[in-house]
């Protein structure tokens, strides 16, 4: 059977994810393996307006798998977002004779893609890549689970520190606008409390916190709270635990961009190859502006739109469990 599709493109947009590596490698392997040729994008939806384009062998993805970050470089493009520049990036498709494109990213890098594809008749595929782990239609994206130990390894060596001087740490977290990351670092580093915008009884969670560590004579306490969760973030919050509770000596640690970084974990270097040979199979199945996901631990495919649109929800039973596990 001769596929239409001869060649395709993949790049990695938006934030970095770690894992995002073994993703374009397993593109590459998978596409190569089903006699397609593979073009690497470089720079996102920049490089491909640019034509920053470079044709992928299997040996070009050697020993890549254990790297953090991308190897193709990742940029976001206000350019891209207009009509203007999803015809540049169209027609650059067409001189690179680029039949489908892979795209592995997050909410905004999807939402370019399927512009392209309804506007331009192109076969997309997107691959989850994002430590937010915000995105609907999956249980897991590319880079959570190595975020998520990141923090963990952080917060359990501030949890020394803390003991040691009987601070309050409040230690702020990634997540765009989900609290994910920051809800399961806290059960998984034993954390007092996590302040999350899908909950917003920010003094009442503090309060009881706060209280129950002060019955128990706890002498440190660490609350992790999500970047956005509230106007200022941890900064924000440690101000009000000061008008609430003046006598504990509270420190503030912002994780940043250290959460993004480090070498994938298992977890996520298989989720990646997995997500990978299903794209690439996706696109011979000719299917087209999907997402490849997991659940139950089975590869689904997702319409873009739903992923996009649909809002992916916070589980009551965890967050009834820390509450519970901070007593």
């Amino acid at each position: 059977m001769e596929y239409t599709i001869k060649t395709i493109g993949v790049l990695t947009s938006g934030g970095d994810a770690p894992g995002m590596n073994a993703a374009v490698r397993a593109v590459t392997r998978a596409a190569i393996a089903n006699n397609i040729r593979v073009k690497a994008i470089f720079r996102g939806y920049e490089g491909l307006m640019a034509g920053e384009i470079q044709e992928f062998t299997s040996q070009d993805v050697s020993g890549i798998i254990q790297r953090g970050g991308t190897i193709l470089k990742s940029a976001r493009s206000k350019e891209f977002m207009t009509p203007e520049g999803r015809k540049k990036a169209y027609e650059t498709m067409q001189r690179e004779e680029i039949d489908a494109l892979i795209v592995i990213g997050g909410d905004g890098s999807f939402t370019g893609a399927r512009q392209l594809g309804q506007e331009f008749n192109v076969p997309i595929v997107g691959i989850p890549g994002t430590i937010d782990n915000d995105l609907w239609g999956t249980d897991s994206t590319i880079g959570y689970d190595t975020a998520l130990n990141t923090i963990m390894e952080c917060v359990d060596k501030l949890r020394d520190t803390g003991t040691s001087h009987e601070r309050l740490f409040l230690v702020e977290v990634m997540g765009r606008d989900a609290g994910f990351l920051t809800l399961n670092a806290a059960i998984a580093a034993g954390a007092e409390a996590a302040v999350i915008p899908e909950r917003t009884t920010l003094e009442k969670q503090l309060e009881t916190a706060i209280g129950y560590g002060r019955r128990k004579h706890k002498n440190s306490s660490i609350v992790l709270v999500q970047e956005h969760s509230v106007p200022g973030g941890a900064q924000a919050v440690a101000k009000t635990i000061e008008e609430l509770h003046p006598e504990y000596d509270t420190r503030v640690t912002i994780l940043g961009h250290l959460q993004r970084g480090g070498s994938p974990t298992a977890f996520d270097r298989i989720l990646a190859s997995r997500f990978g040979v299903a794209a690439v199979q996706a696109l011979l199945d000719e299917q087209r502006s999907i997402m490849v996901g997991l659940q139950n631990g089975e590869i689904v495919y997702v319409p873009l739109s739903k992923a996009i649109k649909q809002k992916k929800d916070i589980k009551d039973d965890k967050w009834e469990a820390l509450q519970v596990l901070s007593i």
